[in-house]
């Protein structure tokens, strides 16, 4: 099959495991070189995120949250982290965390995955505008599981969509 025929995932995927086979993140093997492509990746990954996050954000939570990002910033074990965050006043109100998306790239670790609050550990192989549009579907795939996961922590309250007009689904609503 050629390259352009296999999903972004799977590629992914494979890079992943040929980093670990090799030693190696995106062809560098020193830690400085890896942090380098990680804080590349970061600032690649930064408006998909954020486009995930409003998309929650303007759907489900009726434009009732708010965005936050930390930008890139040095962990206690040394690694690095950087996140997007999307609270809102039911989330808050019932004592659950925040929908988070989070790039992290652990002091002692090889490489560097994509994370939420609830969920972990997606490989983390960005090195251009591709790659990083590529994640869409993953970085949707973590926020709503993370939704999903704080809505069984709390319950169906949490969402605005759902509470705004018990009557009318969102969905029935695109109907008319």
């Amino acid at each position: 099959m050629p390259e352009s025929a296999i999903p972004a995932y799977i590629i992914s995927l494979i890079r992943h495991f040929e980093d670990l086979r090799d030693g190696t993140h995106g062809g560098s093997a020193s830690r400085k070189d890896k942090e380098a492509h990680f804080e590349k990746a970061v600032q690649l990954l930064a408006p998909i995120a954020r486009q995930v996050l409003t998309e929650m954000n303007t759907s489900l939570l009726l434009d009732t949250g708010q965005l936050t990002e930390t930008g890139l910033q040095r962990t206690a074990d040394g690694g690095l982290n950087a996140s997007w965050a999307l609270s809102w006043p039911e989330q808050r109100t019932a004592g659950v965390q925040p929908i988070v998306l989070q790039a992290y790239f652990g002091g002692g670790f090889h490489h560097p995955h994509l994370r939420g609050t609830t969920v972990h550990d997606w490989p983390l192989n960005v090195f251009s505008e591709e790659d990083a549009a590529d994640q869409l579907s993953t970085l949707r795939a973590i926020a709503s599981s993370d939704l999903h996961n704080l809505v069984c922590r709390a319950d169906y309250r949490i969402v605005p969509a759902v509470t705004a007009n018990p009557a009318i689904s969102q969905c029935d609503r695109q109907a008319f």
